[in-house]
């Protein structure tokens, strides 16, 4: 989400008067020229103007989650002002490649424009697919040709092209995936449980070392936070939305804790672990009820 301050400063500078901006009857282009207008030194935004694309990254990453969040609420209302928030952050970073003498919006556009016929022959050509899963099979072999196109000049992996900036859960998952398309990869779920195990095995050891190696203790629990996003994939479930709602019923039900407390003019916060448990176990069983 954009800084309140920075705002406030494009509220203003979009004001009746001298001062504001032209629109048109094309909202697109109406959103271009604002960018444009918050870019320039002097008559712009000191916020915007200063941005880089490394700065603004974060705020796009933060904009496609909130996008994710309005959806997983139902909230078409919230939605439509979120999927304008992510619309920005490309106009956004459009324009500073322009700025750059890299790029403008229209060659995104028009990018994209092409990639998507290439990718769709069935609709724009002669191709046929019967199925969804048949067109995501198709969608990927074409996806790693253009890989193999983009690195015919060097050397090919199968890993290639699998964002550094994805979410290390979601990263992890797409590179088991990688690796399974070329053969590296368990043919069933309880391999995977039974590498889940040792790695667990392997953490215990590192902690019960007399003076635990800390980095050592990082390792192996990222070993196993990798094994458990691989066995996401092999049960079919995103380990993104998997722990998302986990996190969403740990939050409900510790808020029910602390409810549970209030009512009986008890100071959560001042009970022992055991008294937390049994209001934890208090409000499981609620939840079973309803």
């Amino acid at each position: 989400m954009r800084d309140p301050a920075e705002k406030r400063t494009t509220a203003a500078a979009t004001q009746a008067g001298d001062r504001s901006l032209p629109r048109t009857s094309e909202p697109f282009r109406d959103l271009v020229a604002l960018m444009a207008r918050l870019r320039t030194p002097g008559a712009g935004c000191p916020w915007d103007v200063e941005q880089t694309f490394d700065t603004i990254a974060p705020y796009t990453i933060e904009e496609a989650y909130e996008v994710a969040d309005a959806i997983q609420r139902r909230d078409m209302a919230d939605l439509k002002g979120e999927l304008g928030d992510l619309l920005f952050q490309s106009v956004f970073h459009a324009r500073m490649a322009e700025e750059a003498g890299a790029f403008d919006i229209d060659d995104v556009v028009r990018s994209l424009v092409d990639k998507m016929i290439a990718r769709h022959p069935h609709v724009f050509g002669d191709a046929s697919v019967d199925s969804a899963e048949a067109q995501t099979g198709a969608w990927e072999v074409m996806k790693a040709a253009e890989r193999a196109e983009k690195a015919k000049d060097g050397p090919v992996s199968a890993l290639d092209g699998v964002a550094l900036g994805l979410p290390a859960l979601m990263r992890a998952e797409k590179l088991t995936k990688r690796a399974g398309r070329v053969g590296f990869d368990w043919p069933s779920p309880e391999p995977v449980l039974d590498k889940l195990a040792e790695e667990i095995g392997e953490l215990k050891e590192a902690i019960e070392q007399p003076k635990p190696d800390q980095a050592h203790v990082a390792e192996e629990l990222g070993d196993i936070l990798f094994v458990v996003a691989n066995l996401c994939r092999k049960l079919s479930v995103d380990p993104e939305e998997a722990l998302r709602a986990a996190n969403a019923k740990f939050q409900k039900r510790f808020s029910g804790m602390e409810g549970l407390a209030q009512s009986r003019g008890l100071d959560f916060a001042s009970l022992t672990l055991d008294e937390q448990e049994a209001l934890w176990t208090d409000v499981k069983a609620a939840e079973r009820k309803r």
